[in-house]
């Protein structure tokens, strides 16, 4: 199960204690916003593409929407994004979990800079009802993140 991939994740970064895990499902912004008590502004979520052959998760802020134009400027392609079953395949993670932690080799992360105006954020944890509370400075340590990007809208 993938929330034992992150627990495990964490438990080796001395963090396992912080991932928490809900009795409703926090499978959306919305649902997760309710379950953590928080503005879904504050919910990262992990949305999952395939850019040029290649897996790749985009973290950012739970109200900016994916904007084409910066999208393509960004990476050369269309946004397209991942099945269900392509995000659990090759993410390792199933859709309302998605993460960037305890992720398959080959995945690519990247950071919307749609998180920066935020002290913490609260990301999935690899299930759809779990959720750990990260500083913008641990969840570019945790996620393993490539780069920080803008390629979202509709949150400034």
């Amino acid at each position: 199960m993938a929330i034992e991939k992150v627990k495990e994740y964490f438990r080796k970064c001395g963090m396992e204690n912080r991932v928490q895990e809900f009795e409703v499902s926090s499978a959306t912004v919305e649902l997760a916003a309710e379950a953590l008590h928080c503005e879904p502004c504050r919910i990262a979520k992990t949305l999952s593409f395939m850019v040029n052959g290649q897996p790749v998760l985009i973290v950012a802020a739970g109200d900016a929407k994916i904007d084409n134009s910066k999208y393509k400027a960004q990476f050369g392609t269309k946004a397209k994004m991942l099945t269900p079953d392509e995000v659990q395949a090759m993410i390792g993670h199933a859709v309302g979990g998605v993460c960037p932690f305890a992720i398959n080799a080959g995945v690519i992360v990247y950071l919307d800079i749609s998180l920066k105006r935020f002290q913490t954020v609260f990301p999935a944890c690899g299930s759809g009802n779990s959720a750990i509370e990260l500083t913008i400075e641990e969840l570019e340590t945790y996620s393993s993140y490539t780069a920080w990007v803008d390629v979202c809208k509709g949150w400034d």
